[in-house]
């Protein structure tokens, strides 16, 4: 990017800003973040995330924090009528805050966008780079459209590390229910390896066979 180049990152929350954020410091990008997620329900959730945001943000990294406006209504509006058709759901989604973020950066100066919801495994990357260029061309800004899912597991270290606030879902009331579902799946998955696992031990034994040592 080039040292003119202004660009305003979407961030969805603290944890996931970790790594973005350092790395356009380090490579002197002139950023600001825009939180702009009319998604996260309840709005006690919003908040809360919001302020780990904050937090990350007016530390030493002293990066300018724009807060988009919160409006559930247009993303139930907009988002909610795809129901539990997830792809179809995320992508109106993405749409819907990338445009904000696009209107915000227009309306600033800034002449690019970025954001941060590619550093998850669990987001739809491909559809985040349709949807975050399609919203920089509606409004004749650039895109700065990185795949950070190589950092994940070092921003979940060192939000670990800090004592950040982790959400266990993602944002939408929906997504509660699909998080629920998917650790009970994993819950259910692993209880069931334990229990094959002491089944062969159980018939080692019973063969006098010697056990060998066993790991949960």
């Amino acid at each position: 990017m080039s040292s003119d180049t202004r660009t305003l990152l979407h961030a969805c929350c603290g944890p996931c800003s970790l790594e973005p954020t350092r790395i356009l410091a380090e490579e002197d990008v002139d950023f600001a973040i825009h939180y702009a997620n009319s998604n996260i329900f309840p709005p006690e959730e919003y908040a809360h995330r919001l302020a780990t945001l904050a937090e990350h943000v007016s530390g030493p990294a002293n990066i300018e924090l724009v807060e988009g406006d919160y409006d559930p209504q247009a993303w139930e509006r907009e988002v909610a009528v795809h129901g539990t058709n997830r792809e179809n759901r995320c992508r109106a989604c993405y749409r819907l805050r990338f445009e904000e973020t696009a209107r915000e950066a227009k309306r600033r100066g800034f002449d690019t966008i970025s954001t941060t919801l590619t550093i998850s495994p669990y987001q739809l990357t491909d559809v985040i780079f349709e949807e975050l260029e399609a919203a920089a061309a509606r409004h004749g800004l650039k895109t700065d459209a990185r795949d950070y899912r190589a950092c994940y597991w070092e921003a979940t270290r060192l939000s670990r590390e800090k004592g950040m606030y982790r959400q266990n879902y993602c944002g939408c009331r929906f997504s509660i229910a699909e998080a629920e579902q998917q650790r009970a799946a994993a819950k259910a998955c692993r209880a069931e390896k334990k229990r094959l696992r002491t089944i062969a031990r159980l018939r080692l034994a019973a063969e006098g066979a010697e056990v060998p040592g066993w790991t949960r």
